[in-house]
């Protein structure tokens, strides 16, 4: 088991047990904190949504810093049971753990979001099309956040969205956007 500590909030220097997959690659420590700084004015009291949730660093540090609701979405039946093991150590109880796949939890969720953290497998369409499902359903309100993680190698094409901030950490770029009005 791989592990990832949790920046900030009142789960602080907390670690998190995640199975090794090749495509598994947690958001990067420095990466986490600027998100999260930039995030600060949201966060508070926000309904988040964490569609590849992996390690489930993005969606328990929402959590450990004031979120109200985080749901974690991952298809990989090894990672659910290590993000159940995290919230039940945690004692996140407002945390809800599906197994689905990303675009399938679209489909099926009426929900609307607040943040929405988007950070699939680098290397993959997933981003693509994750950020279109977002766009044309009714995931997202006008003041939702959407923070966008890819390989700072091969980005997204942001043209139909607003950039908030972005920045550029090693080899993954962060950026948080929001419906274009």
């Amino acid at each position: 088991m791989n592990e990832v500590r949790i920046i900030s909030g009142k789960w602080r220097r907390r670690k998190l047990a995640f199975p090794s997959r090749p495509t598994l690659r947690p958001t990067p420590d420095r990466a986490r904190e600027t998100v999260f700084n930039w995030l600060a004015p949201w966060i508070d009291g926000a309904r988040c949504l964490d569609l590849f949730a992996g390690s489930g660093a993005l969606g328990f540090e929402a959590l450990s810093r004031g979120a109200a609701q985080v749901t974690l979405i991952d298809d990989d039946p090894a990672v659910i049971a290590a993000l159940q093991a995290s919230a039940r150590a945690l004692d996140a109880v407002d945390c809800t753990i599906r197994r689905s796949k990303a675009l399938d939890f679209l489909r099926s969720d009426e929900s609307t979001w607040d943040i929405v953290f988007l950070d699939p497998p680098f290397a993959s369409d997933w981003l693509e099309r994750t950020l279109l499902a977002l766009e044309e359903g009714p995931r997202l309100h006008p003041k939702s956040i959407v923070y966008v993680e890819s390989s700072a190698h091969d980005l997204p094409n942001l043209d139909r969205w607003q950039k908030v901030k972005t920045t550029r950490t090693g080899d993954v770029q962060s950026t948080l956007v929001t419906r274009r009005d």
